[in-house]
């Protein structure tokens, strides 16, 4: 049986002693990732190669233990590669994380605590725990976790765990989604959840914070801090929501999920001229972090998730599959002017509706047609169908 990673969020409780030998590892960890990514040819992205130039060098000047010592040239390797398919350099790491394996990491489910190596030696930490996370934890023991300071300043360690998933069921339909920021999500079903609501309070956290960037103090700082905490979680909040009704929905009927392939959208995007406020909207609704949680979750409901390529599904008629660039809310499928061979069928087929929910069902048929085995193809056009019939 195959099995999925999760990664259980638990906050520490260190007592201060503790919280400082915490924050002097992180603080090693970082400046011995930082000397092996300045020491090692920029080229090299493989660990072991990496580990062979530094090891005995960040074990000497950091005072990490053998373990750590080896995660952080695993870290800089890792970091490399992400960087090299996005073509861009290595940034400078910062002491906000490190990376813990079986050796130097032990999770305890009796007294809910953990045990992490430091610089300063071995440290038993209690855990503050919710229901969610305490259930995801019974009965298991994980061997590798991330020691993480958050914007907050507090203490936590992500958690990795493993769970079995079942085999994916069989499907027996497609449930297309669109994805916006008129409407967040648009199943071709007809489900759909508004961003109304959402846009307004995504608004007012803008206007809050151009107001108090304007002032610049210390203060003005901290709460900035606490807004962007604020949206980042509303923002998880919601998405969490969405996905699971789509998943749940996917589930009740079989059928797998197709989703627009938008790798690159932003980037794309930020390339045409738009004044700063639509940059800023369009580019600060979590989107991926949504198609990510439809992932995870459609994998541990054994659904099948699919992404299609984005090319002209809202602009194509899902009905007669005929491409008419439009704007708005509203769909219509127009009359444009006909080739010779089709003079005389009779037209477009006038279809008029919702715009969201013409892409989602132009999804749904774009993975019907490389999911399903059907006798039709469901991209064929009627109007050539009554043609050549």
């Amino acid at each position: 049986m195959e099995q999925q990673v999760l990664t259980i969020v638990c906050k520490l409780n260190p007592t201060p002693e503790q919280s400082y030998k915490l924050d002097a590892t992180l603080e090693a960890f970082a400046k011995a990732c930082n000397f092996a990514n300045q020491t090692v040819n920029p080229k090299i992205t493989n660990k072991n190669r990496i580990q062979g130039e530094v090891y005995k060098a960040i074990r000497e000047q950091f005072g990490l233990t053998a373990n750590l010592a080896v995660r952080a040239c695993a870290r800089v390797a890792a970091n490399r590669k992400t960087a090299k398919l996005k073509k861009r350099p290595v940034k400078q790491f910062k002491p906000t994380s490190a990376d813990y394996d079986a050796r130097v990491f032990s999770y305890q489910e009796k007294d809910q605590t953990v045990s992490l190596s430091t610089v300063e030696g071995r440290v038993r930490i209690p855990l503050v725990l919710g229901n969610y996370q305490i259930g995801k934890l019974k009965g298991k023991t994980p061997t590798s976790a991330t020691l993480s300071k958050h914007r907050d300043g507090k203490l936590y360690i992500h958690i990795q765990v493993k769970d079995d998933v079942p085999p994916p069921q069989k499907p027996k339909d497609v449930i297309g989604v669109d994805l916006g920021r008129r409407d967040i999500a648009v199943t071709s079903e007809g489900q759909s959840w508004s961003g109304e609501s959402v846009n307004k309070i995504r608004e007012r956290f803008a206007r809050v914070r151009a107001s108090v960037q304007a002032k610049g103090t210390k203060g003005a700082k901290r709460l900035l801090k606490r807004l962007s905490g604020r949206e980042r979680r509303y923002q998880s909040w919601v998405n969490h929501n969405i996905s699971k009704q789509i998943v749940r929905r996917a589930k009740a009927t079989q059928s797998i999920i197709a989703l627009e392939d938008l790798t690159g959208i932003r980037e794309r995007t930020n390339c045409q001229p738009r004044s700063k406020t639509e940059r800023r909207r369009s580019n600060s609704w979590a989107f991926y972090q949504l198609r990510l949680f439809i992932d995870y979750k459609a994998i541990k409901e054994a659904v099948d998730v699919i992404t299609v390529p984005p090319a002209y599904t809202s602009q194509t008629c899902h009905n007669c599959l005929h491409i008419h660039p439009q704007k708005g809310k509203s769909y219509r499928s127009g009359i444009p002017p006909l080739p010779p061979f089709l003079r005389g069928v009779g037209g477009i087929c006038g279809w008029k509706g919702d715009a969201d929910l013409n892409g989602a069902t132009m999804i749904k048929r774009l993975g019907e047609s490389v999911s399903l085995l059907e006798t039709r193809n469901p991209l064929s056009c009627s109007l050539l169908d009554s043609v050549t019939g």
